[in-house]
């Protein structure tokens, strides 16, 4: 019998899929539940594991290209006598001038980790990369492509760098490992403080890009692709935006007590958000087929520039109910685990809000897109000291921010936007002390 592998479902915004690398080849022996390929989803990279015992008999999409979402990739023949009849069929899929989707695409998808009752998936199943997972078959090195950029950026041999990654897959991290002392890339300032709120609220792109030569096309990533469909997708929403200006001081003051204690500015402002949300659930609703969505849970989102192009926002589930430390350290694993493309579903696609933010670059003030699925979206600027009057008449000078919010007008309206950026600029200005109890 001729088994199908079809390209997986990681994310409900997910159409396609890229093969980053095949851990099977063609002929090699595959036991069940083991994994066979890691395909690249618009987030993050993930083992495929069958459900089969068989062999491997034809690879339909090599390693590099894509693959539309329940499309077949691979044939597993239950013989190693079957494996020509899976070559023929592969022949006669290829000779077809207008393939014809698979008649039931939807039971044997794969689906994320998360699905329910993964003993039912009948072929393939995804799980996140796993230490445990069988070594590559020797002779063959598997190599993620950030990896396959810095080694070749900076002359190494890939065959002289140990991989720690699932399936000893070489990693950006192990490549980098290898490059030290010599050379040790510039960390991503992902989760960087700064004395500034608006410098550590937001990651930012872990180095410059690779030059490209002027006048060419470079292709879309998977990951770039994901990014175009959402933004196509909030056009369709009508959004308002309304902007405040946030006095920093005693937030300051309280990042410099607690940054000694691995609290990061980032979790800061994302519990003191958190906290405010707790008294606007209708800034952390949504619109849905079944109306306004008042979400169960405040799951804070933050935009993420990746490196490689594209961006993605790790969530910090409850934050309004996770104590600050705890919080900085979620932060810092998310931030690990999202450079390293090894993110589960749910860690950046649960955000009930998001926080955007350009004032590490120096940016005043600026307007954030609306992400799908949600009702509003913090755009955060730079804080910088500013010569201000206050109520009596005199002159001071004192550090501020601005902040401008995004929401979707058929849920929130103008008032309701105001009164939550009111309430977030009282709790920062008079009581930032509150967010470490």
């Amino acid at each position: 019998m001729i088994y199908e592998i079809f390209m997986p479902a990681l994310s409900s915004t997910m159409t396609e899929g890229k093969i980053t690398s095949w851990v099977k080849s063609p002929g090699d022996k595959v036991e069940k539940g083991e994994t066979v390929v890691i395909v690249e989803s618009d987030k993050a990279d993930m083992d495929v594991e069958t459900f089969y015992e068989g062999y491997l008999g034809v690879i339909l999409t090599p390693a590099g290209e894509s693959a539309p979402v329940g499309s077949a990739i691979a044939y597993v023949a239950e013989t190693k006598e079957e494996i020509a009849e899976a070559k023929k069929k592969a022949a006669k899929k290829s000779d077809e001038a207008a393939p014809k989707e698979s008649e039931e695409p939807l039971a044997k998808l794969v689906s994320a980790p998360t699905t329910a009752s993964v003993a039912s998936i009948p072929d393939v199943v995804v799980s996140s990369p796993r230490k445990s997972a069988p070594a590559a078959p020797s002779g063959r090195q598997i190599v993620s492509p950030r990896a396959k950029r810095i080694a070749k950026d900076n002359g190494i041999d890939l065959a002289k760098v140990s991989g720690t990654g699932p399936n000893g897959r070489v990693t950006a991290a192990d490549v980098e490992a290898f490059l030290s002392p010599a050379f040790t890339p510039a960390p991503a300032p992902v989760a960087q403080a700064s004395s500034a709120p608006a410098k550590a609220v937001a990651p930012a792109i872990a180095k410059a890009a690779t030059p490209v030569a002027l006048g060419t096309a470079q292709s879309l990533t998977t990951l770039q692709k994901a990014v175009i469909n959402n933004m196509n997708q909030s056009l369709s929403v009508p959004t308002f935006r309304v902007g405040y200006t946030i006095t920093t001081d005693a937030l300051d003051v309280l990042y410099k007590q607690v940054k000694s204690k691995g609290v990061t500015m980032t979790a800061l402002l994302a519990k003191a958000v958190a906290v405010t949300l707790q008294k606007h659930p209708l800034v952390n609703a949504s619109l849905s087929d079944r109306g306004i969505e008042y979400k169960s849970n405040i799951n804070v989102a933050v935009a993420v520039a990746m490196d490689d192009g594209g961006l993605i926002t790790p969530v910090l589930q409850n934050a309004d109910q996770t104590d600050l430390y705890t919080l900085s350290r979620n932060w810092k694993g998310l931030v690990d685990r999202a450079r390293a493309k090894q993110l589960q579903p749910e860690e950046y696609n649960s955000g009930t809000f998001t926080i955007s933010n350009l004032g590490m670059f120096g940016v005043d003030r600026f307007d954030a897109i609306l992400p799908p699925g949600t009702g509003a979206i913090l755009a955060i600027g730079g804080s910088r000291p500013q010569v201000v009057a206050t109520k009596d008449g005199a002159i001071k000078v004192a550090s501020q921010m601005q902040v401008n919010l995004t929401a979707d007008h058929r849920v929130i309206y103008g008032a309701h936007a105001a009164q939550f950026l009111q309430d977030l600029a009282k709790l920062i200005e008079t009581n930032p002390q509150s967010l470490t109890l």
